[in-house]
């Protein structure tokens, strides 16, 4: 038997995650002294095209699936989010965008590449401890089969949130985030067990707020400037202060977190896009 200190010391410190959906967020402001400058059947036929494939995107098919948000405040004025299989898709979802007519009077403000993410905190501590206490050596070849193993049977009970529906609710709040790295402190020195107790008290305070809102979070770490983005979707826009306030009193956000822009939008479905262009 390895003493438990050995088995701490020897395990990895990295938590397993499983990745589900490509996602990319586009933030558009749009160029209205262009766009009323057109003559009013020019308008309707670039809104008509642009809402023809925002229509057929809008539908869920196998992970596959766009949302139009008309956006708040003075960061833009459309928040386009895509789901896709993987990067290519998401690519083909931007290009086609941009070969649209009504590109030419969308301006890019900003953009978000991430995958959606779950973490395995509670599952990782044991596999870890089981595979060391058989004197397996991390990231050797039976040790890597075995992790893959594991990360298998997760990937297929967890598929509905690796590979989940945009929600219809009205309202999206979008931002970024970190954990600290080097001032006072630094998530990534903290242990797995004091990082896997942490975030189980983190996450107890989204759970009280399941029936009110839904939270999608993705993994951006290589791919973005931050290392995660989170989607909260709500048919009531005050449970996102009330959610995001709560959660600044517990110690993973009070201590670690630090946070991005902020982005909240109204949905707009492709049929009402015309409306929303004033046409």
């Amino acid at each position: 038997m390895i003493p438990e200190t050995l088995v701490e010391t020897a395990q990895p410190a990295v938590p397993l995650t499983i990745e589900g959906a490509s996602v990319l967020h586009q933030m558009m402001r749009f160029r209205w002294p262009a766009w009323r400058a057109l003559p009013s059947k020019d308008r309707s036929a670039l809104a008509s095209e642009a809402a023809r494939k925002l229509e057929d995107w809008e539908q869920p098919s196998d992970g596959r699936q766009s949302a139009l948000y008309s956006v708040l405040g003075h960061k833009g004025d459309l928040l386009l989010v895509h789901f896709r299989r993987n990067f290519e898709e998401l690519n083909e979802a931007q290009l086609t965008l941009t070969r649209l007519g009504l590109s030419d009077y969308l301006e890019p403000t900003a953009s978000y590449l991430s995958v959606v993410e779950l973490g395995l905190y509670e599952p990782t501590a044991k596999v870890y401890a089981d595979l060391t206490s058989k004197g397996l050596a991390p990231y050797s070849e039976e040790w890597n089969r075995e992790i893959e193993s594991v990360l298998a049977r997760h990937r297929q009970a967890m598929a509905p949130r690796l590979w989940p529906e945009i929600p219809s609710a009205k309202y999206i709040c979008f931002y970024p985030m970190d954990r600290r790295r080097g001032e006072s402190v630094n998530w990534y020195r903290e242990s797995m067990a004091d990082r896997k107790r942490l975030m189980h008290e983190h996450g107890l305070v989204g759970r009280r707020y399941a029936g009110e809102v839904r939270q999608i979070i993705t993994g951006s770490i290589g791919f973005d400037d931050w290392e995660w983005g989170v989607d909260l979707f709500a048919e009531d826009y005050l449970v996102f202060k009330r959610l995001i306030y709560e959660m600044r009193f517990d110690e993973v956000s009070a201590v670690y977190g630090l946070f991005g822009t902020f982005y909240v939008g109204v949905r707009t479905p492709a049929a009402a896009l015309a409306n929303l262009l004033a046409i």
